[in-house]
């Protein structure tokens, strides 16, 4: 099973009776009058050339409210909201979006932005400055979701109806800030008239300035969600630009394939390694590979148990073996190299993880296991994930080797994360993380910064010096890449390496698998698993 796991555990944080309703029946609701409508039942006719049909494993709504939202849906929402900046992962730059141009002072301090002249809400509201400014301001102050990616905004002026200016606490990279895959979404804040703009999203409105409008939502469904062309897109319509957009529930990837080999699919999210195999060679299905954002992390309990030693932790370290684990995944993953993957700032570099169970037998000694006293660990991943299993089975031998035992325990994620927060915790916790816009700062000041409540701190790491070097990354990426790019090496050294505080394991990549008509196909990591529709276009 492959999804964006931690999102999960933010909604249940957040949201948990929205995320309970999204999984059940219930009614069709449209955009603009919250209307029930009749959504298309699953086994009807395959859709038309100019419907773009995306296949993925998991429900697709848990959350409608753009500024809430931190789950899969960014899927959809990608289409239907835009941010003031776009992140180009292959070009590894910034680029306009509804912000045309922006500026910072020398200091980092101020930003202005100059916004995009023309554009139109799906409520019809024209966007201008102000509008922009309380989108964000309430994003801010719901403080839900990714809203943490402005915490260093102090104040927002619309200073005339195209221009913004950003007042931050300190410095911070404004412009990747205002890309970010979450919470960066510009909406229509007066979408709701007087009643309560959160309980209108919920119904299955939206009030975006993108390509895509809501059409049709049946939470529950196969076929969840339906979307249509906005006529008054401000990026306009070419002919054999795909109108539609249908979202499909399908959580067994043999399905998945048979739907996109008879057309009832357009584009799948991933596939087996076989099936991608199979899928390259097939006639009408096209293929692509791109390295994500996304990695794998087992995160050591620091503070108790047995790897609260360090030379346990650095035991565990020498036995993992990550060249093994990328293998026996057959090109579905690309072995890590520290904390960050490539194409950020802050990729890591000499930070692998080169097995030695003999140096790990000699560590365990001086911390007193061996014949008489066996290490035991308790491990808790994914259930159903098929590429953690791998790497638990892998462990469990090397620790097996070592005289020691792993009781790995497979887990849904809000158990997983539930028993980690408040119950029994775990010795070692697997989970994927990445990045809510293209910079490295979002693992270490969510997953390695102390604090009171640990959230995905999993590692329950509290560590002063770690702590300083993390709060001085958003000024320098700012104001001093170079410098902040020795910190971020500094800090995977901290980490990997002489705390042993986490074991990264793998960077994924993604292996899509796409009619072959479709033409423009680009993965982009920075926004994971969206395919931005209104850049494709299909043939015939």
């Amino acid at each position: 099973m492959r999804t964006n796991l931690r999102r999960l555990a933010a909604v249940a944080v957040t949201i948990p009776l929205l995320a309970l309703a999204a999984c059940g029946g219930g009614q069709v609701r449209g955009p603009g009058n919250g209307a029930a409508t009749s959504g298309a039942p699953a086994g009807t006719a395959a859709p038309g050339s100019d419907t773009f049909t995306v296949s993925f494993n998991l429900d697709i709504i848990t959350e409608w409210d753009p500024a809430v939202s931190y789950s899969n849906e960014i899927i959809a929402m990608a289409n239907m909201y835009e941010t003031l900046t776009y992140y180009d992962s292959v070009a590894k730059e910034l680029q306009p979006r509804l912000a045309t141009e922006w500026s910072a002072s020398d200091d980092g301090l101020t930003w202005t932005f100059k916004l995009r002249e023309g554009v139109k809400f799906h409520t019809g509201r024209e966007l201008d400055a102000t509008a922009a400014k309380e989108a964000i301001d309430r994003t801010i102050e719901l403080k839900s979701g990714a809203a943490y990616i402005w915490d260093a905004v102090d104040s927002i002026e619309a200073t005339d109806a195209s221009t913004l200016v950003f007042k931050l606490k300190y410095a911070a990279p404004l412009d990747l800030v205002s890309s970010s895959a979450y919470a960066a979404h510009i909406y229509d804040t007066q979408a709701a008239g007087s009643e309560d703009l959160g309980k209108w999203f919920e119904e299955g409105h939206d009030a975006g300035t993108g390509p895509y409008t809501a059409e049709n939502w049946q939470p529950g469904a196969e076929r969840e969600l339906t979307m249509t062309a906005f006529d008054d897109y401000w990026g306009g319509w070419k002919d054999g630009q795909y109108k539609k957009i249908e979202f499909r529930v399908t959580p067994e990837v043999t399905t998945a394939w048979q739907l996109l080999q008879s057309g009832d699919v357009t584009w799948v999210e991933r596939l087996s390694p076989t099936l991608i195999e199979q899928a390259a060679t097939t006639d009408g299905v096209a293929v692509s590979e791109t390295p994500s954002f996304q990695n794998l992390l087992a995160l050591p309990n620091t503070a108790d148990g047995p790897l609260a030693d360090p030379k346990v932790r650095q035991a565990v370290r020498l036995a993992i073996d990550t060249a093994g684990l990328t293998a026996a995944l057959h090109g579905a993953v690309s072995e890590a190299d520290g904390i960050v993957p490539p194409g950020l700032l802050g990729a890591g570099s000499g930070f692998k993880s080169t097995p030695n169970l003999d140096e790990a037998k000699s560590l365990l000694a001086e911390a007193g296991y061996g014949e008489g006293k066996p290490l035991e660990l308790t491990l808790t991943y994914a259930q159903g994930d098929d590429d953690q299993q791998v790497f638990v089975t892998l462990l469990g031998s090397a620790i097996s080797q070592l005289g020691g035992k792993l009781n790995a325990v497979p887990m849904q994620w809000n158990a997983q994360w539930e028993r980690a927060m408040t119950g029994e915790k775990q010795d070692i916790f697997v989970m994927y993380w990445y990045p809510d816009y293209a910079d490295a700062y979002s693992w270490f000041a969510n997953v390695f910064r102390s604090s009171e409540k640990p959230y995905f701190n999993l590692a329950y790491l509290d560590n002063a010096d770690v702590d300083k070097l993390i709060d001085s990354l958003p000024a320098l990426t700012a104001t001093d890449p170079a410098k902040a790019e020795q910190t971020y090496h500094e800090l995977q050294q901290k980490l990997v390496v002489d705390l042993a505080a986490v074991y990264p394991l793998f960077v994924q990549n993604y292996q899509r698998a796409y009619r072959a008509s479709v033409v423009g196909y680009v993965d982009n990591p920075a926004y994971p698993n969206v395919v931005f529709v209104h850049q494709l276009s299909h043939q015939g």
